[in-house]
């Protein structure tokens, strides 16, 4: 029997071996250290379980590619790459925190073990799933660790770790598998949950094999996924769940024994619980109700049921609200200076530090960190400075220094964001102004300001940085999805997905001067750029149409009845599909090589055949049957247009996914205009193809134009970045190309990126929650001069407030989602206009008819007074 080689404790990896760096194309002259990580800013709180605690001081958490080790006392930032740039599906700690476990995605997947706090590769395991990790747990003493992968196998693996070792290897479900477990009590038990399932399992030792043993199969449609599963002290029969109504489920023998809720049948939590954690003998149980409650685990575990409910009402023996619009996910122990801490993910956008001790000296919640929740809508940066801004779905707009990474301000609202953009020099020459747009249809414009600097202030400011609301107005019935300043700062444009575009005259406040209507739902809009001769608006609607209209000039068009601009030209383009032809004509091409090969080789062999004095006979071959061409294919449902950009007047490149994803379109405006826009079929008169984008789409684009740098932004959350050696875009332009995998594989597309003002740093921001800064390598700069200019060069400036800004009374808000539009309460007044002329004219006629009955009362009064013989009879008959 082969003895197997055991890795020596002491061995390590090199960590430039293990991570997945950039990759640039052959020929490509970009160097590979094009980009440096700078800094992480967001944190991907809705992952389930993203929060990892190593010491006091030190939380780790997923950030798309990365893995992030954050002080909480310096904010420094340390970095962990994946190892094969597909993304990264858990971490988890060692319990002795000198490990821990990254579980990677993408296909074959590793599990690398580092240490801590040197963060050195120490091992790295192979083979245990086919596509991704989801979790993986240590067992108590340290010695093995339990992943279970995705779909397709669900697979369920135990390692000996430290010698990179498969001890067993089984399918955990048929189902998704979320959560796997070692048991506290007992290390034999594991347990693994996922969509409305539980199983547990025992780890048999047989012939000097593990296998595992499937004790129990608990199945119910009501069971939370994202649940902790504690077992009883006493037996494996016992599990205890939680739910998504927010009560406990008590298990038995794969049945549910009892519901336990609170006195008055009021549930545990309210809302699902996400998390079950015994420690010390009490049952902690975490809701998103942002509520902690513990129980006695001992009246749980032995519940019966005392009538046909089957619901027992139990009562916790404490429980810490950590505040308003706290929304907890999962909590992990750590103890400071011999005190126990926890530390808490909550799924609205922070970390939080609890004490759990319940006594007298216990500390109030503390918000160490905050953050976006969820997908980052847009991003902004300063036309000045190393500020930049962002928004999300979250209601809040932040502004953050890139030069020092850090987080300046925060500014909240009723309504999620979804649009930004920072106001342009020649708008604002302070560089502080910023118009953000909102699902409901309003549009914001906020300035930031050094507090500092107001009159009498200097003392009283607690931040460097704050913003104050300027102006709010209504364009839209929808989410407003784009926002555009004219580049000579006289127009702005707001685009709706209630199909209509707005624009505003820039003066001290922003005016309406009126609204366009458009064939579907905007993506993006773009002012012409400085060498165009005429000021036009590139408007780009999700449903393949391209519209293209002149600035409206303020006071020239007639508002008194509506906004509707009717009479301003317009130009369509309504993009039909040509992928089908493009690929039928290389399919052609490719069977022509085939045979013109084919046709060369058997000349060549006939000249051999000759060369050596053999006769050949002559015989006709028998064609094999070709295959028939593919048909040519339109989709039914328009590819949607991702992002696009003027390459001359009247011509532009388009984005695009769906189908017609994996080429890069040149378009340009025809002169036919009298058509109906939806009847057009208009086809791009030149197509680049893109490497590698058929199923990964361009959503951004941005250019480096001191570097001549094409920066695109992927459905699959990478960056890439094509050099611009040629003044024009061509085929052999964008054929070479640098990649960085960035942002989470899966969903985090990469919603916007942005140059700094001098071109020195690169920011993105993604679909995972994710904010990343790079430094852009120049080949000009010298390396070692770097570290002296830079600190410079990114120092911060905040604009300083607009003279009389503390004078001035605070802006009144929208608050109302329903709020009239602009052009509702234009109607409305309209409305109420030609009400009132219409009351006018009755109330008049009603004076009218109340004179003649007034006379004629007078003349029935003096008929009476006249002799009978001269008065006239009320009735008259004509001859």
């Amino acid at each position: 029997e082969e003895v197997k080689k055991e890795i020596p404790e002491n061995f390590f990896y090199t960590y430039e071996d293990v991570y997945s760096g950039p990759y640039a194309t052959d020929d490509t002259e970009i160097p590979t250290d094009l980009l440096t990580f700078k800094h992480s800013f967001g944190y991907d709180c809705t992952r389930p379980v993203n929060l990892m605690v190593m010491d006091s001081h030190t939380v780790v958490y997923i950030a798309g590619n990365q893995v992030v080790l954050q002080n909480l006392r310096t904010k420094h930032q340390r970095y962990v790459r994946s190892s094969r740039g597909g993304g990264i599906g858990f971490i988890t700690a060692h319990p002795s925190k000198e490990y821990f476990a990254v579980g990677e995605k993408g296909g074959k997947p590793n599990i690398v073990i580092y240490t801590y706090p040197s963060v050195r590769p120490y091992r790295i395991l192979k083979g245990g799933t086919e596509t991704a990790y989801v979790f993986g747990d240590f067992n108590r003493a340290g010695t093995l660790l339990a992943s279970v992968g995705s779909s397709p196998d669900y697979m369920l693996t135990i390692w000996d770790w430290k010698q990179e070792e498969t001890l067993l290897r089984s399918k955990a479900f048929a189902q998704d598998v979320y959560k796997v477990m070692f048991s506290a009590e007992n290390e034999e038990h594991l347990t693994t949950g996922g969509s409305g399932h539980i199983s547990i399992c025992k780890l048999c030792h047989t012939a000097k094999k593990l296998s595992l043993l499937t004790l129990y199969i608990f199945s119910c449609k009501c069971l939370y996924f994202a649940i902790d599963l504690m077992h009883s002290w006493k037996e494996a029969t016992n599990v205890v769940s939680g739910t998504e109504w927010g009560n406990f489920l008590l298990w038995e023998a794969g049945l549910i024994k009892v519901e336990l809720c609170q006195v008055g049948h009021k549930p545990c939590h309210k809302g699902p619980i996400t998390q079950l954690v015994l420690d010390e003998g009490d049952l902690y149980s975490v809701g998103k109700d942002g509520v902690i409650r513990v129980w006695n685990f001992e009246v749980i575990d032995t519940a019966d049921p005392v009538d046909d409910t089957g619901l027992v009402e139990v009562e916790p023996m404490s429980e810490l609200w950590v505040g308003k619009n706290v929304s907890l996910n999962f909590m992990t122990k750590i103890h400071d200076h011999g005190q126990p801490f926890w530390y808490a993910q909550d799924t609205s956008g922070a970390i939080w530090k609890l004490d759990l001790t319940f006594s007298n000296m216990t500390h109030d919640p503390e918000r160490v960190c905050t953050f976006h929740s969820g997908r980052i809508e847009a991003i902004g940066v300063s036309p000045f400075t190393c500020l930049m801004a962002t928004t999300a779905l979250d209601r809040s707009v932040r502004i953050y220094d890139f030069g020092s990474n850090s987080q300046l301000s925060v500014i909240k609202f009723k309504q999620g964001g979804t649009a930004l953009t920072w106001a342009p020099a020649v708008v604002n020459p302070e560089g502080g102004l910023i118009a953000v747009g909102f699902e409901d249809g309003v549009v914001r414009i906020i300035e930031v300001y050094d507090p500092r600097l107001l009159p009498g202030h200097a003392r009283q400011a607690s931040q460097s940085a704050e913003i104050n609301l300027k102006q709010v107005f209504k364009p839209h019935a929808a989410a407003v999805t784009a926002l555009a300043y004219e580049r000579k700062g006289r127009v702005f444009a707001t685009g709706s997905k209630d199909k209509t575009v707005f624009f505003f005259a820039i003066e001290d406040e922003y005016k309406p001067i009126g609204f366009i209507c458009v064939p579907g739902p905007v993506q993006a809009l773009q002012w012409s750029p400085p060498s165009h001769d005429k000021s036009t608006l590139l408007i780009l609607c999700e449903n393949g149409f391209a519209v293209q209209v002149p600035a409206p000039l303020p006071g020239k068009q007639d508002t008194v009845t509506t906004y509707h601009i009717k009479n301003l030209p317009t130009q369509y383009f309504h993009f039909y599909s040509i992928k089908s032809r493009i690929k039928l004509a290389e399919e052609i091409a490719r069977r022509e090589k085939e045979k013109q090969e084919k046709e060369k080789a058997k000349l060549e062999w006939i000249k051999q055949q000759k060369e050596m004095g053999l006769e050949i006979e002559e015989t006709k071959e028998e064609e094999p049957e070709e295959e028939p061409l593919p048909p040519l294919y339109i989709p039914e449902e328009p590819s949607p247009i991702l992002c696009g950009f003027y390459s001359a007047p009247g011509k532009f490149w388009l984005s695009l996914g769906g189908y017609d994803s994996g080429f890069l379109y040149h378009c340009e405006f025809s002169h036919d205009d009298e058509e109906d826009p939806e009847k057009r079929k208009d086809e791009p008169f030149e197509v680049i193809p893109m490497e590698d984008t058929d199923d990964n789409p361009i959503h951004q684009i941005s250019f480096c134009t001191s570097s001549r740098l094409l920066f695109c932004g992927m459905q699959d959350g990478s960056l890439r970045a094509y050099p611009l050696n040629d003044k024009d875009l061509s085929v052999d332009a964008l054929k070479d190309y640098w990649y960085l995998n960035v942002h989470d594989n899966d969903y985090g597309q990469i919603q916007g990126i942005c140059c700094s003002r001098d071109d020195r740093c690169l920011v993105t921001c993604g679909g995972d929650g994710n904010i990343f800064t790079f430094d852009i390598c120049s080949e000009e700069e010298l390396p070692q001069a770097l570290p002296e200019e830079l600190p410079k060069e990114l120092k911060v400036i905040i604009p300083p407030p607009r003279s009389g800004l503390e004078k001035e009374k605070a802006t009144e808000d929208i608050k109302d989602p329903d709020a009239y539009t602009i052009e509702e309460y234009k109607q409305k007044k309209e409305f109420e206009r030609k009400m009132e002329e219409a009351e006018e004219k009755k109330t008049k006629k009603r004076e009218e008819l109340s004179a003649l009955r007034h006379d004629f009362a007078f003349l029935l009064q003096k008929n009476q007074e006249l002799p009978k013989h001269m008065q006239l009879h009320r009735e008259v008959h004509l001859a």
